[in-house]
């Protein structure tokens, strides 16, 4: 939208069209900026100089290209682009910014065929582009890429950046930096906002470098701790010709493995123990997982498991997972998680937080034991820990067990894993009947059971490639007893930091994992956490991806409601006024036509538990044909 000189600049210069799209490729900053030093003044008190016309030109989208234009064959963002295809890099998503526009061109027209790897998904805000990525890389265990307008997308990114940290994710993140066009946008040291909070950082000055710093960025990501990164590239070097530049060759990166010693003595305990087992934390890719479950077959031991609460652990329904015929353990090896004898845990992230917490902000639970090196269930007796990754010291762990397996010890192995399921698989009954049994109570109330909910949709997906891409924790977790997570990504787990507005931007980057994989993905959107970022619905419906969102509407935010409820109490207040700045009423909000609004199909709000059964079926239905799809129900508190 065009501003007037008598109101503050626009916060966005978008590509307007080919012409605006050419004058951002040929126009030096050198014009701006004599014109700022010639007719732009400073402010009173020391401040910024106002923008110029030339600025507010381009802001409008009313800039026309110069009488001297260079000649641009090759620009220097196709090799930015370039590098991302390489690196494997599926989506881009960000909320356009002109301090950015040479790359977004580039990822849009570069290529055969063009937009896609990456293929570039419009955000309606900078933290649910940063938190698609988390969802995204929750679900596949890689990165996909954030783009960043200047310190102010920083800025709103922040929270976002600061969960995934928490949850130690691989996120790769480019801002851009335009130093000739608003100065408000601009800083000496961008990244120092988010460098307590982010893995490593770079600002480039030449293409040869950036292109070295988008290599370096994405290993440092993927290696563990994993946690963000970021690269600030200036506008310049996006669009300078490079006709002769050629992107580095890649090197992956090197992840800290075990040595052939301590994989010697592992494999014989495991060979050697009459009754072994195995704790599963989380890893960090798919391939890890079959790892897990590979080195468990050959040794017959059984396992434990954190897929209830995050991605990337062992399948909970592997006839191995479980406490086993005997829970009396004679050797237990832990892989990111603690166990009795032995544990295999990446390097610490505290370390690195405290090297760049360069303010001394001391960010609560980053640089204490919550952000330890393990992934993986904390509890329980802990042994010997040895640092390294565990996934990439399976691989030498599986090779010693093959090496060293006697016949005599397959057999024993084939009974005892035999035992081991069998114990599991009576468990998981008994577990399973008990759950139904205590989740009965409330069933056929109204508002409708969260347990309900649950139960009634569990039959309808079980027998889809599924992801449950939402936190549980505020929905009751009924999922974790009465659903199988079988897969690396079948529940993705919580948001990190606790922040609230993370599920349905997450669920929207689990979906753009699972839309190319035949996989849909489900989300128990809590109410509160929705109106943080409702606009994801918009990009949900515009990139056709495969997202069920249920609503769990009980009109408040129940856990700080409660809080208030107690507090009063304790005060011998009473709870009449518990409600004020705690509930969503008055008037109430109604999702189904929010949802309408972004041009999602949905329906409700649900209030008779009958009717429900049905409406999940056609929510499901819908996003197997890959279109979006909510259904608001009203539920009971928890």
């Amino acid at each position: 939208m065009a501003k007037s000189q008598k109101t503050s600049v626009g916060r966005r210069g978008f590509l307007k069209g080919a012409a605006t799209g050419a004058a951002a490729l040929v126009s030096t900053p050198l014009a701006e900026a004599q014109t700022q030093r010639n007719g732009g003044s400073a402010a009173a008190d020391g401040g910024a100089s106002a923008p110029t016309e030339t600025q507010l030109a381009r802001e409008s989208g009313n800039i026309r290209p110069p009488v001297a234009v260079r000649k641009i064959t090759r620009p220097g963002s196709d090799l930015m682009v370039q590098t991302l295809k390489e690196l494997g890099i599926e989506y881009a998503a960000a909320n356009p910014g002109s301090s950015f526009e040479g790359l977004q061109e580039s990822l849009i027209n570069y290529g055969n065929p063009p937009n896609q790897m990456p293929e570039f998904i419009t955000a309606l805000h900078e933290e649910s582009a940063v938190t698609m990525a988390h969802g995204y890389a929750k679900a596949e265990g890689k990165p996909m890429l954030a783009l960043l307008h200047g310190t102010i997308g920083i800025q709103h990114a922040a929270m976002s950046i600061y969960q995934a940290y928490y949850d130690r994710v691989p996120i790769l993140m480019i801002a851009g930096n335009d130093p000739d066009f608003i100065a408000a946008h601009t800083a000496h040291d961008m990244a120092g906002m988010v460098r307590s909070f982010t893995k490593w950082d770079a600002e480039p000055k030449t293409l040869d470098e950036a292109l070295v710093a988008i290599q370096r960025a994405y290993n440092e990501a993927i290696t563990p701790p994993m946690a963000p990164t970021l690269v600030v590239l200036g506008s310049e070097i996006q669009k300078d010709n490079a006709p002769n530049s050629k992107v580095p060759a890649y090197r992956p990166p090197e992840f800290p493995v075990i040595d052939a010693t301590r994989a010697k003595e592992i494999a014989n305990s495991l060979l050697g123990a009459q009754n072994p087992r195995i704790a599963v934390g989380r890893l960090r890719t798919p391939e890890g997982v079959q790892r897990a479950v590979e080195l468990a077959e050959l040794v017959g031991a059984c396992t434990s498991t954190t897929a209830t609460n995050g991605p990337m652990s062992f399948p909970q329904r592997h006839p191995l997972c479980g406490p086993g015929a005997d829970t009396n353990y004679d050797y237990t090896l832990g892989l990111e998680a603690p166990a009795a004898q032995v544990f295999i845990q990446g390097p610490a992230l505290g370390p690195i937080a405290s090297s760049r917490d360069t303010g001394n902000i001391g960010f609560g639970g980053i640089n204490g034991a919550g952000l330890g090196g393990g992934r993986g269930a904390r509890g329980g007796p802990v042994g010997t820990r040895i640092e390294a990754d565990a996934e990439a010291s399976l691989p030498v762990i599986i090779n010693e067990v093959k090496r060293q397996i006697t016949s005599d010890q397959k057999g024993r192995i084939q009974e005892r894993a035999a035992k081991n399921a069998g114990a599991n698989h009576e468990a998981h009954v008994t577990a399973v009947a008990q759950a139904v049994e205590a989740k009965r109570a409330g069933w056929n109330g109204t508002p409708i059971s969260t347990a309900r909910l649950y139960a009634e949709l569990w039959p309808l997906i079980k027998n889809e490639d599924w992801c449950l891409s939402s936190p549980s924790n505020f929905s009751g977790g009924h999922n974790a007893q009465l659903w199988d997570h079988n897969r690396p990504y079948s529940y993705l787990g919580g948001q990190g930091a606790g922040g609230m507005g993370y599920g349905a931007p997450a669920s929207v980057g689990a979906a753009l994992a699972a839309r190319a994989r035949n996989r849909i993905v489900v989300n128990i959107q809590t109410d509160g956490d929705l109106n943080y970022a409702p606009g994801v619905l918009w990009t949900a419906v515009h990139h056709k991806l495969p997202m069920l969102t249920v609503m769990h509407n009980n009109r408040a935010w129940h856990q700080e409601y409660m809080f208030i409820e107690y507090m009063a109490g304790v005060r011998g207040r009473g709870a009449d006024r518990a409600h004020i700045g705690s509930t969503l009423r008055d008037p109430y909000l109604d999702y189904a036509k929010m949802a309408a609004g972004y041009g999602m199909a949905s329906e409700g709000p649900i209030t008779e538990p009958a009717k429900l059964s049905a409406a999940l079926k056609r929510g499901v239905a819908s996003v197997k044909r890959g279109e979006p799809y909510l259904i608001d129900v009203l539920t009971q508190p928890r």
